[in-house]
């Protein structure tokens, strides 16, 4: 079946092995068991289900929550030659009536409904009369009531588990902490599902955030070499999106407004125009996101605080689920946790509900004030531990600079209770600098004895100290009265002084320029040499998207352009190598593209074979894969690529290219010659050596096993 499996994601898909669970979770679907997935996004959920879908007889029901996702997912598969439809309220009577023919006669191979319509009698008595393959619920996570997405409708859903106890299901979604895992099996009858819970972790993005201090200018300064990059950018009110998004227009920025408050015509027209146009900002609340599959978004920034990190990671996830380096950024301050804490106690809802939410915003708040590595803090509180600190967060390029807060915050949670715990910190400040104001000496407060006691800290430090206090739960804002700051029964160690207290301080300004430590964006993964050849292949892809009405990534996504600008095919065999580049696209597009390539002045007369010439003259003066990828300024998966073709073309040897040990090879080589016919594809092999050899590896012991066979 694995067998199949792989060809299917070759031909069909373009892509030459599995990664993760993808190989297991297939195998189990398609083998018509049941299966619960945890996946980041960009992790390739979707062929978890797609390919089970080719594999089985009958057409594959997949419930998805947005119309905006169903289209986007159908317009992805018929490029790819693979018949897939969405039924959905937006079509007219006689174009459901032809769904539901096409359907009958088995034309069908995948068909994409909203929950709501799926559990309608009429649907699932139709469904009854049909040959289904496979059930795929997408964004599971729906389904909890304690989660961030619920959506009351996919409580219904468990009904398939009796109504069509023959038929596969496979629940999926990139966000769900333990308790969120456990209320999806039980609620959709998963119990008995095989679980595969993959990493939280998206290694290409670069974690950053900061307090808040004139925040539209953060913003522009994080934006100012960004222009082109399609990104993000989340706020918490309908007004408050409405004038970033102005704002960022006034400076020059593609910016449109989304949020729930806008006509559906014209919600509906920007997501379009985000989707289908190159370098644009979404400015949006909440209400934009879940299920956008636009794989280059470059970044995605917060100017207000999510209310739990489920909610965060979400929302950062939409940024490069193409596997290209990207970054989120956010802006907090304490008049986040003041409003969303107000938001939390008007709430509906018992005590227990909001004790949880409670406790998922102290869990958002800490990792803001998180001394260690941001990665390692944010996939802790999804249960998964990594060992070394990732390197790849303001964290840890920046570092923290901590210092001992301990005096001064028992002079301000001094001053909050000898002030009557009634007051807001622009009081409580000016009382600790001795401001002899208006207020102050109404309430007789110079004669407090905190009063100008506060000279150790600036104002800026007392704001950073009084948000820190609140973060850490050692005062709390009195939301009955007015915004009141009060203690709490967690600072009665530190008052006493049996602890001390130890705080990051704010950095003022970066410590570096922005280029020694960012991430490279998409408009800086190629070079300056590079782009006119890039612009180029943009160009044609621009084109193409437009005559097939689809979203132009729906031709070929950022990271395919880039291995197809770094590698150079001059030829349609050349260019099946191309990851993504399967058997319909190579007919449809390969032509047009490597005409763009060989016809350009900017390429090169014979690219690939200099490129080749070149790789082979390194590995044989003894530089590793990624040593030869450094230097040739490309990636280590297009150098194994090239090794393993020079290999097979007898070019070099295996020796040359690679020093294994020997025990390793033998065991590589045993894994390969185990069956009595012809070498089994990389994939089937790859699980075996996942974590211990890069997959590159195994594609040039399996060229040098077919050039010692052949000949």
């Amino acid at each position: 079946m694995l067998d199949s499996a792989q060809r299917i994601l070759k031909d069909v898909f373009g892509y030459d092995a599995f990664r993760g669970n993808q190989a297991a979770i297939i195998e189990r679907v398609a083998g018509g068991g049941d299966a619960l997935v945890l996946m980041p996004t960009g992790g390739g959920k979707s062929l978890c289900y797609q390919v089970p879908a080719l594999l089985r007889e009958g057409v594959a029901v997949v419930v998805s929550p947005l119309i905006a996702l169903m289209d986007d997912q159908v317009a992805t598969l018929e490029e790819l030659g693979v018949a897939a439809v969405a039924l959905n309220s937006t079509q007219s009577s006689d174009e459901q009536r032809e769904i539901a023919e096409r359907l009958r006669s088995g034309e069908i191979k995948l068909l994409y409904l909203a929950p709501e319509r799926l559990v309608q009698p009429r649907m699932l008595a139709f469904l009854q009369r049909l040959p289904v393959a496979l059930f795929a619920i997408d964004e599971a996570h729906c389904v909890s009531q304690w989660g961030h997405d619920f959506r009351p409708e996919y409580l219904q859903l468990g009904q398939l588990a009796e109504l069509f106890p023959q038929v596969p299901r496979i629940a999926l979604t990139a966000t769900a902490d333990t308790r969120t895992r456990e209320e999806i099996a039980q609620r959709l009858h998963l119990e008995q599902a095989e679980r595969f819970l993959s990493s939280f972790d998206r290694p290409n993005i670069f974690y950053r955030i900061t307090p808040k201090d004139q925040p539209r200018k953060q913003l522009l300064h994080f934006l100012a070499d960004r222009r082109g990059d399609a990104g993000i950018v989340y706020c918490m009110s309908r007004k408050k999106v409405e004038e970033v998004a102005e704002f960022l227009a006034a400076q020059g920025y593609p910016a449109l407004p989304y949020h729930a408050g806008l006509p559906s015509e014209v919600r509906a027209a920007n997501q379009r125009r985000f989707l289908n146009e190159e370098g644009l900002i979404m400015v949006a609340t909440i209400a934009f996101g879940m299920g956008i599959d636009k794989p280059n978004v470059r970044f995605v920034a917060h100017l207000d605080l999510p209310k739990s990190l489920e909610a965060y990671y979400q929302e950062t996830g939409r940024a490069g689920r193409d596997g290209l380096p990207s970054e989120v950024w956010m802006a907090y301050g304490l008049q986040d946790v003041l409003f969303l804490r107000q938001m939390l106690q008007n709430s509906e809802g018992d005590e227990r509900h909001k004790r949880v939410e409670r406790h998922k915003l102290e869990a958002m708040l800490a990792l803001c004030e998180e001394t260690r590595c941001r990665r390692q803090a944010l996939l802790a509180y999804f249960d998964e531990e990594l060992a070394q600190p990732c390197g790849h967060c303001d964290n840890c390029v920046d570092g923290v600079e901590t210092w001992d807060a301990t005096e001064a915050a028992r002079l301000a949670l001094s001053a909050i209770y000898r002030s009557g715990q009634r007051y807001g910190v622009g009081h409580l400040i000016d009382l600790l600098l001795g401001r002899e104001t208006d207020k102050i000496r109404t309430l007789g407060h110079q004669h407090l004895s905190v009063f100008g006691k506060g000279q150790l800290l600036d104002e800026a430090g007392w704001r950073t100290l009084f948000r820190q206090l609140v973060a850490r739960g050692l005062a709390d804002v009195d939301l009955d009265g007015y915004g009141g700051l009060r203690l709490t029964d967690a600072c009665r160690p530190l008052l006493r002084g049996e602890v001390a207290l130890e705080l990051r301080r704010d950095l003022k300004a970066p410590r570096a320029a922005r280029g020694s430590h960012a991430p490279s964006q998409a408009s800086q993964l190629v070079r300056s040499d590079e782009r006119p050849l890039w612009e180029a292949l943009r160009t044609l892809r621009r084109k193409l998207a437009e005559e097939h009405s689809v979203p132009p990534y729906v031709i070929f996504p950022d990271a395919t352009l880039l291995e197809m600008l770094r590698s150079q095919p001059c030829s349609l065999s050349d260019m099946a190598r191309v990851s993504g580049i399967g058997a319909r696209k190579l007919e449809r597009y390969g032509q047009a593209f490597l005409d763009v390539l060989t016809d350009s002045p900017q390429a090169p007369a014979a690219p690939v074979a200099d490129l080749r010439h070149e790789l082979v003259s390194l590995a044989r003066a003894g530089m590793t894969p990624t040593q030869i990828a450094r230097q040739l300024d490309c990636s280590e998966k297009n150098v194994y690529s090239l090794l393993a073709e020079s290999i097979a073309r007898q070019q070099l040897t295996l020796e040359e290219a690679l020093d294994l040990p020997e025990a390793l090879l033998g065991e590589i080589h045993d894994a390969f010659l185990e069956g009595d016919g012809e070498l089994p594809p990389v994939a089937a092999v790859a699980q075996l050596f996942e974590g211990r050899v890069p997959g590159g590896v195994l594609y040039c012991v399996r060229a040098a096993l077919e050039a010692e066979l052949g000949g």
